[in-house]
């Protein structure tokens, strides 16, 4: 006989605790069941509920012999005891910890197990995705510490992931934790802290991944709130404190001081600033209690770590602790919206300081001093200004708002008028209500104290559908002076009583109520809350008791109105006649009027031919010329239009979903030259499963035309993406404007856009445009220029616009307003290419297209080799084709701004070897040419149809 061989343990114990959580405990296990690794166990530790918990996991561990089941005798309170039992219940090499309220997503196990096992690592850390239940809505965790796939020689290599103090989205080695003794504290909550800091610091080694490997699920119901989310009780703050302490001893014991630091700027910039955000919204006792319990803990901070901070939250500490809570609630509003001015200012010797009086000491002056921030060099769209609701009185349907704008600047008192408006955003066009600010009184000090006026809100103007409406809206207030137009929020009062008005019922199931009240977190906006009333609205308040009920509404909704029903529509539609005359055209995927599709419809019409345009757009319409034909990119109407079109026209492809018929003629412009590998020259589409590789053939196999600026577009895009089609040698479009930049029309528009920018007269300007990081998008790490030093030496030479890919998210610090522009609002890029003077990029095709105006190009590329490294390969080495210096310092970037001519002389060679070699085509005509080629030969009959 052959002795039997024992089965082979799990590989990776899932750690799932719960407590009360019968309904959500099902969704928790089975994301861990349906994981791609399927050798892996599950232990549900049950922390002695009072509910119908353990029945409920009690039935899961008889739906699947993975399941494992421990109840502890009494309640612990916390996390610490219920996820210790499941370590020592664990059987396999590798555990992972589960909250019953959350889930993992489907490759979260094998994924960080392959990377533990390639590695070696003691742990393995992946990114968090944050779902909010309310909204649907979701976000990242800490984006930029995800970036890359990467291996951590110990933490004190990489000091930032002290933010990484989640216990949940890692898999530890089981052997690590035992050689440490490493245990979660049991008579405490955030327990998880200290677990977490003692892990990254025991930890060897600790890999990364930047895919989601945990679902962090935010309940909207006050009842099922987790610890973390319990942020109103004090005792929360109280525990965070305790465990920093804690942490702090530990670092000081295991001879790791050196790291306090690091740690304190997590606890500044992470639990700090979490109750910082919550005081205007927290009673005079619960901030009077927090002050008691924060400030001792802060005194112990490093110096290093508070000059870290904003400025803004700098200020909200020092009021603080100061006592004076009412100013540091007040400024806390700032925290989240850096362009929401102080309500107060006092100047003095040069010196600008927060709030109403100037400083008792050199304590207060160095606390409250705002000098940097520059406010009276800022300009008009950027300044400071700060709207507060000072009463909001309903009669009957409308709402009569009394505002109060601070001006501390004296943004309002300019000799041109200011064009004032509150809006609200509608399913349709904005409703725009105008008002008037009354006559300005100075202050003591002869400034304006602040500008006082009144609106009167329609709410039956709101046009909400024929079967109402149910959600939330936030006026703002927008102000127009000389054509330039700025829009801020309209703060309300936190202790705003809420109001309810009802708005008479325009059809049997359209009556509705409207709540008027504070936001409640955040900045503190004033905020409108439809909900229906009628038959309809009980309907929905009795789904929204049954949860499930609830979602299954929502499920048939989206079936019904969704993508897959969407299509077979589509499909349907088809059959109708071709509009012969039916161009719809889209730039950036619906993000503006913009890019080549602009230009050739400018041709277009300026030929005036029998042809019909619609363009769509995805959100904001304001890019889009007044009276253009829009649909929104999805609607119904989206896809009646490209169902019936007789030519498509874009810049990045049409939904893949709505297949073209062959009577339809699809011209794709593309949006640039390529230097990073695209379609299967990327690892990720090459390796990927045949399915997805068939849909990306099919949606090139669309084009019936692409538009090739040069014969290397041809040798790598055209190539990498398999289309076989026509190609229309012409030049892109977009890039007539480049080549004739020195037409009286494009001056015209260059210093229009220089005017919507406010560039002082007599500044250059440096247009600043990176690429983003494959693996790091929306986490600004594409902004790797230190502005503040290169405003600090040029910064009355030169005004810098910042435009990130809009993969990317940027903000412009405050005090850098008054010599950097945010560009993002031109839908159009060409506007900021001919309005600058200079380009400073990285990796960008823009490079390609600016080279057409002949202007110096610099790059940034500090991070050059690990960009080759990790991202998904480049076509050209840089310095052997760069038309510019690579740059790898500010010193190096400002001494070529300070000299560019000697620059561009000396780069002068490169730069038109560079042009010949990526521009041969650009003539300036290619819009005419492409019309000619694809338009106006289909109009003579030159085709089939």
């Amino acid at each position: 006989m052959t002795a039997a061989h024992p089965a082979p343990g799990p590989d990776v114990s899932v750690v799932v605790i719960v407590h009360n959580d019968a309904d959500r405990l099902p969704r928790a296990v089975r994301s861990v069941l349906a994981q791609s690794l399927r050798n892996l166990e599950v232990i549900i530790v049950d922390d002695c509920s009072t509910d119908g918990t353990f029945a409920a996991a009690e039935r899961l561990t008889t739906t699947d012999p993975r399941v494992r089941l421990i109840r502890l005798p009494v309640n612990s309170g916390g996390c610490g005891a219920p996820r210790n039992a499941g370590i020592d219940a664990a059987r396999a090499p590798h555990l992972m910890f589960l909250d019953s309220d959350d889930e993992l997503p489907y490759h979260a196990c094998k994924s960080l197990l392959l990377t533990a096992e390639e590695t070696g690592a003691d742990l393995v850390t992946g990114e968090v995705t944050r779902l909010f239940e309310e909204s649907g809505t979701t976000g990242l965790w800490y984006p930029e510490l995800f970036g890359d796939v990467r291996l951590v020689h110990g933490i004190r290599s990489a000091p930032e992931f002290f933010l990484d103090h989640l216990s949940t989205n890692k898999l530890y080695r089981a052997d690590f934790l035992a050689r440490h003794g490493l245990r979660f504290p049991e008579d405490m909550h955030y327990e998880d802290q200290l677990f977490t800091a003692r892990a990254l610091t025991l930890a060897r080694t600790f890999a990364v991944v930047p895919w989601p490997v945990y679902t962090w699920r935010l309940a909207a119901d006050p009842a099922t709130l987790s610890i973390s989310s319990s942020r109103h009780k004090l005792r929360n703050a109280v525990d965070r404190i305790k465990a920093a302490r804690l942490i702090d001893a530990f670092l000081e014991e295991s001879g790791n001081a050196a790291l306090r630091p690091a740690k304190d700027e997590k606890f500044l910039r992470h639990d700090f600033r979490l109750y910082l955000g919550d005081l205007p919204f927290r009673d005079p006792e619960w901030i009077a209690g927090f002050a008691a319990a924060v400030t001792p803990y802060l005194a112990e901070i490093a110096p290093e770590a508070l000059a870290a901070m904003p400025r803004e939250q700098q200020i909200c500490q020092f009021l603080l602790c100061a006592g004076r809570y009412a100013d540091a609630a007040e400024c806390a509003r700032t925290l989240d919206r850096p362009r929401l001015a102080p309500r107060h200012v006092v100047r003095e010797a040069g010196r600008t300081y927060w709030g109403l009086s100037l400083p008792l000491n050199a304590e207060e002056a160095a606390g409250l001093d705002i000098t940097a921030w520059r406010l009276d060099d800022q300009p008009f769209t950027a300044g400071p200004l700060r709207h507060e609701v000072a009463e909001v009185v309903p009669d009957g349907s409308l709402l009569r708002i009394r505002l109060r704008t601070y001006d501390p600047a004296l943004l309002l008192t300019a000799p041109s008028p200011v064009g004032t408006e509150l809006r609200i955003a509608t399913t349709g066009e904005p409703l725009a209500v105008p008002f008037a600010y009354d006559p300005a009184a100075p202050g003591e000090d002869g400034r304006f104290a602040y500008r006082t006026a009144e609106a009167v809100l329609d709410l039956r103007r709101i046009p909400v559908g024929p079967k109402g409406f149910r959600g939330r809206r936030h006026p703002v207030v927008v102000l127009e002076r000389l054509g330039l137009t700025r829009t801020d929020p309209l703060l309300a009062p936190a202790d705003l009583t809420p109001l309810q008005a009802r708005i008479p019922q325009r059809g049997p199931l359209a009556a509705h109520t409207v709540r008027v009240a504070c936001e409640g977190h955040g900045a503190g906006r004033l905020e409108l809350s439809w909900e229906r009333a009628g038959a309809l609205g009980r309907a929905e308040a009795a789904a929204g008791r049954l949860e499930p009920v609830r979602r299954g509404v929502q499920r048939l909704t989206r079936r019904v109105t969704g993508p897959r029903i969407k299509a077979l529509t589509y499909h349907e539609l088809q059959k109708l006649p071709v509009d012969e005359g039916l161009v719809v055209f889209e730039a950036l995927e619906g993000r503006g009027y913009a890019d080549s599709p602009r230009a050739l419809h400018e041709e277009l019409q300026r030929r005036d031919l029998p042809l019909h345009a619609v363009w769509s757009y995805s959100g904001n319409r304001s890019s889009y010329p007044e009276g253009l034909p829009l649909v929104r990119r999805g609607s119904w109407e989206y896809v009646h239009a490209l169902a019936r079109a007789r030519y498509w026209v874009d810049s990045h492809g049409f939904p893949t979903l709505y297949g073209k018929r062959p009577a339809t003629r699809y011209l794709q412009t593309w949006h640039g030259q390529a230097f990073k590998h695209m379609g299967f020259d990327v690892p990720e589409l090459r390796l990927a499963n045949p399915e997805r590789r068939r849909r990306h053939r099919e949606t090139i196999a669309r084009w019936d035309a692409l538009i090739a600026p040069s014969e290397e577009f041809e040798r790598t895009f055209v190539r990498a993406n398999g289309y076989t089609g026509e190609l229309l040698r012409t030049g892109l479009p977009r890039n007539d404007d480049l080549v004739r930049w020195d037409d009286p029309a494009r001056r015209e528009r260059a210093a229009a856009t220089r005017e919507r920018l406010q560039i002082p007269d007599g500044r250059r300007v440096l247009l600043y445009a990176p690429t983003f990081r494959d693996g790091a998008r929306g986490s600004g790490e594409s902004v790797r220029a230190d502005l503040a030093e290169l405003v600090r030496y040029l910064g009355e030479e030169w005004t810098v616009v910042v435009r990130p890919h809009y993969y990317e998210r940027y903000t412009v610090p405050r005090e850098l307003g008054h010599a950097v522009r945010d560009g993002r609002d031109f839908a159009d890029l060409n506007d900021l290419l001919l309005a600058s003077d200079a380009l400073l990029t990285d990796y960008s095709s823009l490079m390609f297209d600016y080279a057409n105006l002949g202007r110096p190009i610099l790059f940034f590329t500090d991070d050059y080799e690990h960009y080759r490294a990790t991202a998904r390969g480049t076509y050209y080495d840089l310095p052997d084709i760069a038309p510019g210096p690579m740059l790898t310092t500010t010193d190096q970037l400002i001494a070529a701004l300070r000299d560019l001519k000697a620059v561009q002389e000396e780069w002068a060679d490169a730069y038109a070897r560079f042009r010949e070699r990526f521009n041969p085509y650009e003539t300036g005509k290619s819009s005419e040419t492409v019309v000619d080629l694809f338009f106006a030969r289909a109009l003579a009959g030159g085709e089939a149809r």
